[in-house]
């Protein structure tokens, strides 16, 4: 990239494709909340989401919440205070308040970047070639990528490009499948001894796989749709620059509706 334009809506690397689009802050402040780490991966923000997620692993680990929250679900109410080391649950708190916080505060500002960015319309790559990848703007299925996500958390991610997400969504899944032993248990359900399955489960690295798997399909569907906008913006733009016609002048109405700061369509 050069420095004759201010913002850029898109960059395609060999890593992956990052773009401005609008989100809702809601939706990624509820993903912090759902796993500290996630908001901020959503908005492309990985070393911020990366600190947050190894944070949240270690923390919720030395203070058994996990297991907390499972005794709490099951009404063994005081087996759940028992549980908590308040050691490492008192530290828990500030930053698990400061990631949802500050992911809804990013997605506001990069929702004006992306409006600024729309309004500036500069040119962005559309490929790139590399020693060990290669990288290009094109369609694909959504429904694609939430099968292969829900098969295994990264593939998803690995159907649109997005290498870095791809190899934190697989090593971590990897990481919280071995330690919560979730395998075994499947193994000894197909089996049918069902009080060995439910009794070999490490319940609290168990609790971390739904939001793993929920993240991982969210994200690639997510990045699938807009990835599928970005390419027909840009062979819009490509075609009007290269191929229409001088002094064109298209009839434009009423837009439907408009969008607001927060992501959220009003008619």
């Amino acid at each position: 990239m050069d420095n004759k334009h201010r913002r850029y809506k898109a960059h395609i690397s060999t890593a992956g494709t990052t773009q401005f689009h609008l989100r809702n802050p809601y939706v990624i402040a509820w993903w912090s909340a759902a796993f500290p780490g996630f908001g901020h991966l959503l908005l492309s923000k990985y070393l911020r989401g990366l600190v947050l997620f190894i944070w949240e692993v270690i923390v919720n680990n030395q203070a058994h919440i996990n297991l907390a929250m499972v005794y709490s679900f099951s009404g063994q109410i005081e087996m759940a205070k028992d549980v908590l080391d308040t050691r490492w649950m008192l530290m828990y708190l500030p930053v698990f308040l400061f990631g949802i916080w500050d992911s809804y505060r990013t997605c506001l500002d990069l929702n004006k970047v992306h409006l600024l960015a729309e309004r500036e319309n500069a040119p962005f790559n559309s490929f790139v070639i590399g020693s060990l990848e290669i990288n290009y703007l094109d369609r694909r299925k959504p429904a694609m990528s939430v099968f292969w996500s829900a098969v295994m958390p990264g593939l998803g991610q690995l159907h649109i490009h997005r290498l870095l997400t791809a190899f934190f969504a697989m090593v971590w899944t990897i990481v919280f499948l071995y330690y919560s032993k979730a395998l075994v248990a499947i193994q000894l359900l197909f089996m049918g001894d069902i009080p060995a399955s439910t009794n070999v489960l490490d319940r609290q690295w168990m609790l971390y796989m739904p939001s793993m798997w929920g993240f991982a399909i969210y994200d690639s569907y997510m990045n699938t749709v807009e990835n599928n906008k970005l390419y027909a913006n840009e062979q819009r733009s490509y075609l009007i620059n290269h191929f229409q016609r001088p002094g064109f002048r298209a009839k434009t109405g009423r837009i439907a509706g408009d969008y607001d700061l927060s992501g959220v369509r009003h008619v």
